[in-house]
């Protein structure tokens, strides 16, 4: 509900301020006073392109703003969802600067247009004779439906067992393409993966291996050089052992004659001792190595598949490809166990669909039901606001599960006495459209919290006691609804529990438009005004006290 309206140097207006009762308002005034660039302000609230062009003072940013009421909405989640604070009286405002550039905030924080209009969607509806507010769409028909059939908890477990099963779909899918993507590669991963299991990397020692291959390529020379040292140390008489025996027994000899010369004694001992053991490590060498030219090509052709392989994939080291074969080896497991996955997957897919196709045809079922009821009672509603021959019907037609359920809804219409009713859009003229949705609006106002509905110039082409009519539904409905109609008929103005009249101020260098809401003696006024023109009779003002329910 709207609870106040400012408006700040937009159009014809420099500044206005509109206090709306929670009920049935009526805005009147002069053609060309102003009520159109209301309308045109409060769609910039509602998320409409701006102008910068529609500046009363192109040198002023233009503000313009609501404050509502939203406790009855249950907007809650959106507020959630949007990372918005909420509170149950909101704030919405639009700027426009005089370069042209549009701001839209709620309750202080900014936000996208996208979300302004989400948000409007549940504040508003505005309807004119030429904005049909979409109601040739089917899915607007739909919606319309539903409210009259009161499914909201049927559409609620169907929009919870359809997102299940999108997802599980989702699921489904996803598999399908890893397994397209596994089927492609399979072949070439199982062939990189034999090969890395055949090297038998963990008993791969790259280092001794090459050490050991360096020997066996080597061993005539390794072998020769070996005996040479072992008979330099000790098979001939002047080997470097033999020598150094008799050093020892040189140096011993003068033990007796000075202290020092037992400590050298000690030290050419300890030297001959270690001497005596490289020989005996030379000669176990001699017997180790020999040549092996099976071991020589076995370690070659081993080395040149590690190499091989490192090069092949990249990488420097055994432990990367030991890596790179555990990971190849997981995914093929994964890849078998990939298929039980996608019957898993299936099978929930299948249960979920089945269960979305249950609570649709249950949904169907209602609307189908609803269907009947509403096309009896919107065709008498039409036919008491002047369509006398008017029809509705509604054709559900059934198809996949969707946001929707499974339903493809049209509302068909006729004006006409034997013409058989067809499509809104083919038939219906705007006048006819137009009370249409009033009477669609009329229908589903006691069903469910609707937005402050915004009347524009909805009575065009009727009069008298139908006029009468529509007023009578109109205040019927701003029962629980805030209801505010731009009318030009006395009888609408009549009606309404709050009555503003719009009129331009052409007092300064510049006319402005200005609104009021008007006392019992202006609303006289005002309504003979409209029945009589600006010199009203006195039989003009007698209409007024009538339509106002007032003594003479």
């Amino acid at each position: 509900m709207i609870k106040s309206l400012s408006i700040l140097n937009y159009a014809l207006i420099q500044e206005l301020e509109l206090l709306p009762a929670s009920n049935l308002n009526v805005i009147t005034g002069e053609t060309g006073a102003g009520k159109s660039i209301m309308l045109g302000a409060i769609g910039l609230l509602m998320g409409n392109r701006a102008d910068a062009k529609a500046l009363w003072d192109e040198s002023k940013k233009c503000h313009i703003e609501g404050v509502f009421s939203v406790a009855d909405y249950n907007l809650a989640h959106l507020f959630d969802v949007h990372d918005l604070d909420y509170q149950e009286e909101i704030v919405i405002r639009r700027e426009i600067t005089p370069n042209g550039k549009s701001r839209a905030f709620i309750n202080d924080t900014p936000v996208t247009l996208d979300v302004l209009k989400l948000f409007a969607l549940h504040l508003m509806d505005i309807h004119s004779q030429h904005e049909s507010l979409h109601l040739s769409s089917n899915q607007y028909q739909l919606n319309v439906l539903d409210q009259f059939s009161l499914n909201a908890p049927k559409l609620q477990a169907y929009l919870i067992g359809y997102r299940d099963y999108q997802m599980s779909h989702k699921e489904y899918d996803r598999l399908l393409k890893l397994q397209a993507i596994s089927d492609k590669d399979q072949d070439y991963n199982r062939f990189i993966l034999t090969e890395l299991e055949e090297a038998k990397l963990e008993l791969i020692n790259v280092d001794q291996m090459e050490q050991d291959l360096m020997i066996l390529q080597n061993t005539e020379e390794i072998k020769s050089k070996l005996a040479l040292s072992e008979q330099l140390l000790d098979q001939t008489d002047s080997s470097i052992i033999e020598q150094l025996a008799q050093l020892q027994s040189i140096i011993k000899s003068l033990k007796s004659l000075s202290p020092n010369f037992t400590s050298l004694n000690q030290r050419i001992e300890s030297n001959l001792i270690e001497l005596k053991d490289i020989t005996k490590e030379i000669n176990n060498h001699q017997g180790l190595i020999q040549f092996n030219p099976e071991r020589m090509e076995e370690l070659g052709g081993q080395l040149s598949t590690i190499y091989r392989l490192q090069q092949k994939h990249g990488m420097n080291s055994i432990e990367k490809l030991i890596e790179l074969r555990n990971q190849l080896s997981e995914n093929l497991k994964s890849r078998d166990q990939l298929k039980g996955k996608i019957i898993a997957a299936l099978e929930q897919r299948n249960r979920n669909l089945e269960k979305v196709m249950r609570l649709g045809q249950s949904l169907s079922k209602s609307r189908l039901a609803a269907a009947r009821q509403f096309e009896k009672e919107i065709t008498k509603i039409i036919r008491q606001i002047g369509i006398e021959n008017g029809q509705v019907n509604i054709q559900l037609e059934t198809t996949e599960p969707n946001s929707n359920g499974l339903d493809v809804c049209q509302i068909l219409f006729s004006a006409n006495k034997g013409i058989e009713p067809k499509p809104l859009k083919i038939v219906a003229s705007g006048g006819e459209l137009s009370r249409l949705i009033f009477a669609i609006k009329y229908l589903i106002a006691d069903k469910t919290a609707l937005p402050t509905l915004i009347f524009d110039e909805i009575d065009t082409g009727v009069s008298g006691e139908i006029a009468i009519k529509m007023i009578k539904m109109m205040k019927s409905m701003a029962q629980n609804h805030q209801v505010i109609a731009i009318s030009h008929l006395p009888q609408f103005a009549a009606g309404g529990d709050a009555h503003f009249f719009v009129y331009k101020d052409h007092h300064a260098a510049k006319s402005v438009t200005k609104i009021k809401q008007l006392n019992q003696k202006e609303r006289i006024e005002a309504i003979a005004k409209m029945i009589a023109g600006d010199q009203p009779t006195d039989s003009a003002f007698k209409s007024a006290y009538e339509l106002l329910s007032l003594p003479i």
